[in-house]
């Protein structure tokens, strides 16, 4: 990816490969070093999903709800998270719910609090271009990844 806005055309793919009516919440984490795309491939997430307003990165509030539809998404950005439990004040739990997508930027902050995830998306920004990588973390998300692979 070489601009940005393919970096958003690969977060509009993602979300029309998303898996069809979740029985549970979905968990997509978003690594890679700032600067790589995570906020712009959420963006394009969000637009695939029908979201019609701006969406910028919860870097100071560290979550937005964005509702698309019959789906919530819940955007965390924990760059700015000092300590794990400060995610027990958020009232995340409302969201860890069926029809809830969780996009999660520097999930690794969270330590262990966070569920695992269905799918990564491994970001690098290099020189001429942004490189990412896709891994599946279950079933679910073993099956979303070869949709993406047929469209």
């Amino acid at each position: 990816m070489t601009t940005p806005e393919e970096t958003e055309a690969l977060g509009a793919r993602l979300a029309a490969a998303r898996p069809p009516d979740p029985e549970q919440p979905l968990f997509v984490y978003l690594t890679g070093d700032l600067g790589a795309g995570k906020t712009t491939l959420v963006r394009g997430f969000a637009r695939g999903c029908g979201v019609a307003v701006p969406v910028r990165s919860p870097t100071y509030t560290l979550v937005n709800v964005h509702e698309a539809g019959t789906l919530t998404l819940v955007h965390l950005d924990l760059y700015r998270l000092r300590d794990p439990g400060e995610l027990e004040h958020l009232g995340l739990r409302e969201w860890a719910r069926p029809g809830c997508l969780w996009l999660i930027e520097w999930p690794e902050r969270a330590g262990a609090l966070l569920p695992a995830a269905d799918l990564t998306v491994r970001l690098a920004a290099a020189a001429d271009a942004h490189h990412a990588d896709l891994l599946a973390g279950s079933a679910t998300g073993a099956a979303w990844l070869e949709r993406i692979r047929s469209s």
